[in-house]
């Protein structure tokens, strides 16, 4: 090993660069690094569309559902609003928790259910009667509300909760007002 030799001066020469230099060196490489880890982290791929099919939704262009679809939050507890794949039907909006759950799909201005006849259960949520239709091919359970002036259909996973039915009747209550329920006739 080779000591450092002095100069007159006091001043010590070595065989590297200062210490100070590659401490520097050192602190700019994490840093860089470090950043390059945060902008991977926060870049996603994007979100695939939801599809969303289309049913008979007479009233869809209707000034009700334009102000329904408008007033609609961005989330919905877990789940947070997606784009639907285009062409997507007139008055209609999607929600997904993660980029493959099952969204919550709402489709405004659709017809009356055939099967909501007078005696069919319904349940209020939050102000808005809903009629309930149950999916047995699927995990999905479709909610009609009754008592407003056009119809709004949500189709929901199962696991979804009752946050997303709970937020969007607070925007239904919000945006129409309560008229008396009209159901088909009893068969």
């Amino acid at each position: 090993m080779s000591e450092p030799v002095v100069t007159p001066a006091g001043e010590s020469t070595s065989d590297g660069p200062p210490r100070a230099m590659l401490i520097a060196a050192l602190v700019v490489a994490v840093a860089a690094i470090g950043a390059v880890l945060g902008i991977a982290a926060t870049r996603r791929p994007p979100v695939a569309p939801v599809v969303i099919a289309s049913v008979p939704a007479p009233k869809a262009d209707s000034p009700t559902c334009r102000t329904l679809i408008e007033a609609l939050p961005d989330r919905l507890g877990d789940f947070q609003r997606v784009t639907a794949a285009q062409p997507a039907p007139a008055a209609t909006a999607a929600w997904r928790s993660g980029d493959d759950g099952v969204p919550v799909i709402l489709r405004c201005g659709v017809d009356r259910p055939a099967e909501f006849v007078v005696g069919s259960p319904i349940q209020m949520v939050n102000g808005v009667q809903w009629f309930r239709l149950d999916d047995t091919a699927s995990d999905r359970s479709t909610w009609v509300s009754v008592d407003r002036p056009v119809y709004v259909a949500l189709t929901l996973p199962q696991q979804s909760g009752p946050t997303p039915i709970q937020a969007l009747s607070d925007a239904i209550a919000h945006t129409m007002a309560a008229v008396p329920i009209s159901p088909n006739p009893a068969r």
